[in-house]
């Protein structure tokens, strides 16, 4: 005789159910601390993000504009101020200057794979070089992304780097990408990436390739925003491996990533 049992879940069970799932991310970039960092727009980020409660912060670079000592002491007490389970640092090209990529290390160590919950993974990479603008991954470090991604199947996977993987709009004659930037994406997409967070231009921006999304933040504290842009993070939610990104205006309004794009039109477009 065989048993069968039937197991019902109330609706607010099933809510809670789905809330477990769901994974809440904050990506912040490009602080600059030093001469071009704004106290005020960073006091209001903190405050704003400590109401979200993220599961993970991703700082993806350029926390220092000078790569200085006494910017890597400020700024790693700064962080201290949020409150969160998880921050993610990553460096940037003003983080490696006057051999900033030294105190980097010491006052940021980081793993480089994070396993965040049973159904998200994200892993960085590290693309500034001493005293260069330009970003490059490099032949060794992509081949283990790509042996490293292969290891994750039934993953959300988030792959995280200072430089854009692509070039943005209105970010003029572009010569600052990842150099490398064809491997890199052909592993990425070899490999099943969902989503690439990036910063460096300080210009909001989503390309959406149907199964990979690729992510630039702005700006969060710096004073060199980009045009009419303002000082800007992003907000990811991961619920049941479906991925969805928010822009939010530091002390303004909260909105699709994606509708910047879809609405997008040059100054003096009618």
């Amino acid at each position: 005789m065989e048993l069968v049992a039937h197991v019902y879940y109330s609706d607010s069970l099933l809510d809670d159910l789905t809330e477990i799932r769901k994974m809440l991310i904050v990506q912040i970039s490009d602080l600059h601390v030093g001469s071009q960092f704004l106290q005020d727009k960073f006091d209001q980020l903190v405050e704003e993000v400590n109401q979200l409660n993220p599961d993970v912060i991703v700082v993806t670079g350029d926390l220092t504009n000078e790569g200085l000592m006494q910017e890597y002491e400020e700024c790693k007490t700064l962080l201290t101020k949020f409150n969160t389970k998880k921050i993610i640092t990553i460096s940037g090209n003003h983080d490696y200057r006057n051999t900033g990529y030294l105190l980097f290390k010491k006052f940021f160590p980081f793993e480089a794979i994070n396993e965040l919950n049973d159904d998200v993974v994200l892993v960085t990479l590290g693309t500034a070089r001493p005293d260069r603008n330009e970003g490059e991954v490099g032949y060794r470090q992509n081949l283990w992304l790509e042996r490293t991604m292969k290891k994750y199947k039934d993953k959300v996977k988030i792959l995280a780097m200072h430089h854009h993987l692509i070039a943005i709009p209105d970010t003029g004659s572009d010569q600052l990408t990842v150099v490398d930037a064809g491997d890199v994406l052909r592993t990425i997409l070899d490999t099943g990436v969902d989503l690439v967070l990036c910063g460096h231009k300080h210009r909001p921006w989503e390309w959406n390739f149907g199964k990979l999304m690729v992510v630039n933040a702005g700006t969060a504290t710096s004073e060199r925003v980009r045009g009419l842009f303002e000082n800007t993070y992003n907000i990811i939610t991961i619920s049941n491996k479906s991925v969805h990104v928010d822009l939010k205006i530091v002390g303004g309004k909260r909105m699709i990533l994606d509708d910047i794009v879809t609405n997008y039109h040059q100054f003096g477009d009618e």
